[in-house]
């Protein structure tokens, strides 16, 4: 007689309702899941340093720079750059106090800070290419002099007479300072058309949208970049000799004292000065800018730069072409100053393992 052995045999389970009972091997009790399901976890790669390595390339470090050190300064100097905006145009009051008074009786405290949502969105972009281009073109400009040196240059010879070419004429920080405010301009420039126009009729252009919208219906493209030529001749001047101060003076001033680099409080000392100058020289070009970027808005736009230049002349003499240069520079120099200081103090943190200068 056969006999099985204690390994075969099986267990059961009695299953049942009011209708009937069943017996099933306790292996298939479907009361007791018997599969066990391992849970998947998804595990996001580690970006830390990627991310890291990436800021710390040089270019890309110097752009970010740029924009973070423009965003916060434009934060904190809203209040300066609308009283500026609104004398330099000729709206309101023709002194520094009376507008500030001005704006708070009409709009409040806020009106101090309209059309600083499209000056941060313009601002940001303007700085980082801003100051990329000029890093990048001052490196070019500086390496191609160094070859040009190296390989002796070109010469042409006329007759008995030999000229040798040279280009260490050239500024490569005056070169730099020019292609980054050209860059830039043509860039964002019709971020400061909507900018100006938020500041000086918030009443006509609540928001930017609808900006863009009147802007665009009364012009079409060609309205966002009103002013283009007298900005693009403006800016030269300007770019050039901002960019080409700050590097003599930083330069300078480390050689006195004897230091390899500046101080933040030296840094804003050198960034005002260097805005101050600026501004100064081309000061009558921006007036000719403002006036004709919202010309439109009092009915009066001149044809070009040097109709809008006759016009200031005409109305108000030669003092008008720096009508609003106190209040300028009471925006420019700190706005340069606490830029430069941003910048340097963000370049030295994303860059912190690589020192550019």
């Amino acid at each position: 007689m056969a006999m099985e052995s204690n390994s075969q045999k099986k267990s059961f389970c009695v299953l049942g309702d009011g209708y009937g009972v069943v017996m099933v091997p306790k292996e298939l009790d479907l009361e007791k899941p018997h599969h066990s399901f391992n849970l998947i976890r998804f595990q996001l790669p580690d970006l830390t340093k990627p991310i890291k390595e990436f800021l710390r390339n040089r270019e890309v470090g110097e752009f970010v720079s740029g924009a973070l050190a423009g965003a916060m300064t434009k934060a904190i100097l809203a209040p300066l750059e609308t009283i500026r905006t609104r004398m330099v145009v000729g709206v309101g009051s023709r002194n520094i106090s009376g507008s500030f008074i001005e704006v708070i009786e009409q709009q409040g405290w806020q009106g101090l800070w309209a059309g600083n949502t499209i000056n941060m969105v313009r601002i940001i972009p303007t700085q980082a290419i801003e100051f990329g281009t000029f890093e990048y073109v001052k490196r070019a400009m500086t390496s191609a002099q160094e070859k040009w040196n190296q390989n002796d240059g070109p010469r042409l010879q006329i007759g008995h007479v030999n000229l040798k070419f040279s280009l260490s004429w050239i500024s490569p920080v005056a070169v730099a300072g020019a292609a980054a405010g050209v860059v830039s301009t043509l860039a964002c420039h019709p971020l400061e058309v909507l900018k100006d126009r938020l500041t000086v009729s918030p009443e006509a252009y609540p928001s930017i949208a609808i900006a863009v919208s009147k802007i665009y219906k009364d012009g079409g493209i060609g309205a966002l970049y009103a002013g283009i030529s007298p900005t693009l001749i403006g800016m030269l001047p300007y770019s050039t000799c901002y960019y080409f101060m700050y590097e003599t003076l930083k330069k300078s001033y480390c050689f006195a004292k004897k230091k390899k680099t500046l101080s933040r409080a030296d840094m804003l000392l050198v960034g005002a000065l260097s805005g101050f100058t600026a501004s100064t020289i081309s000061f009558p070009l921006e007036v000719a800018r403002k006036r004709l970027m919202v010309g439109a808005l009092q009915g009066k736009c001149p044809p070009h730069m040097a109709a809008a230049l006759s016009e200031v002349v005409r109305e108000e003499g030669l003092k008008g072409l720096y009508r609003g240069w106190g209040a300028s520079c009471l925006k420019v120099m700190p706005s340069s100053g606490i830029t430069w200081m941003f910048y340097e103090a963000w370049k030295d943190l994303l860059l912190v393992e690589r020192r550019y200068l």
